[in-house]
């Protein structure tokens, strides 16, 4: 029998790829997870780990055993879920993630709902964007995902993790108050969605930072209108995007859970077709799904969406 600690250990440094990773992951230390992988090559008998370089990566064996550690791993998640549903209580801690907008406008009420609910099950929150959480839920530092996907850029679905819809969050062209000259006027004269875009090709533009979806998406979108945005602004607060765009600094690309059912303060229009929503998702691990805390929080989620409602539209 293969100890499940060390093979937790494998399948720890598959999914954060260095020794010292799992370390900090783990309060270990780097030579404590080496001697216990080594054990654990001695259990199976085959190499586990190759160098390359100063770092090491996993032998196609070591793929193997990590396949089977992620079905044992499921299966106890099942177990554990079984277990909490047949508890009155419901106690213990959920670790979920979520992107600004959702922490914002979702989460707090959802807060609210659990604590009515289920008092003694303790939330504990992070706020993070989709790119590094999802991976997080694969290393089990998270129990829940909230995440985003944007129009013509879906996510990687893998095997080891289930979605389940959360809502449709339109995105809105927003810009300064009409200036009088320049492009926010020909802006706000502009008949039709694409033609709004193309006024603003020679103003400053707000967008999140390089590598990230949203970036990716709004690029996508401004070429496709024939023009490259001036992107003078980068950040993944969209709070500060809104407020560039308050005070005259930027045009920007803004979801209506900005405003989380307040009026709108600047000038809101819509993308043109195909591009004028994202998609809201939360994921967990699979075998996660029947856990009563998981199925509790998503419930509460739907309820936060069902109470918020959309921006007071100029």
């Amino acid at each position: 029998m293969f100890d499940l600690h060390r093979l937790r250990l494998l399948r720890e440094l598959k999914h954060r790829g260095t020794l010292a990773a799992v370390a900090a992951a783990l309060s270990y230390s780097p030579s404590s997870v080496s001697q216990q992988l080594s054990q654990l090559e001695t259990e199976v008998g085959v190499p586990l780990l190759e160098p390359v370089g100063r770092r090491v990566r996993l032998t196609q064996q070591a793929e193997i055993l990590v396949a089977h550690t992620e079905a044992v791993l499921e299966r106890l998640e099942r177990a554990e879920a079984d277990i909490a549903t047949s508890l009155i209580d419901l106690t213990g801690t959920l670790r979920v993630a979520s992107f600004q907008t959702a922490a914002l406008a979702l989460v707090p009420p959802a807060l609210t709902s659990l604590r009515a609910s289920h008092p003694r099950l303790r939330v504990h929150v992070t706020q993070m964007e989709p790119e590094r959480a999802l991976p997080g839920l694969l290393a089990r530092d998270f129990d829940l995902v909230i995440a985003e996907e944007y129009p013509g850029n879906p996510n990687p679905r893998p095997a080891e993790l289930e979605q389940e819809e959360l809502c449709h969050d339109p995105l809105r062209l927003a810009h300064p108050q009409r200036a009088g000259t320049g492009g926010t006027a020909d802006a706000t004269d502009a008949t039709g969605p694409t033609a709004r875009l193309r006024a603003l090709a020679d103003h400053p533009w707000v967008l999140e930072p390089e590598g990230t979806a949203a970036r990716h998406w709004a690029m996508t979108l401004c070429r496709s209108a024939d023009f490259e945005p001036d992107v003078r602004f980068e950040s993944t607060d969209l709070l500060l995007h809104l407020r560039l765009v308050e005070q005259g600094h930027a045009a920007a690309l803004l979801p209506d859970l900005v405003w989380d059912g307040r009026p709108a303060t600047v000038p809101l229009h819509q993308l043109p077709r195909g591009r004028r929503g994202r998609r809201l998702f939360t994921a967990i691990r699979r075998g996660r799904g029947r856990h009563p805390a998981i199925r509790a929080c998503r419930q509460a989620l739907r309820e936060a969406v069902g109470a918020s409602g959309p921006p007071g539209r100029r």
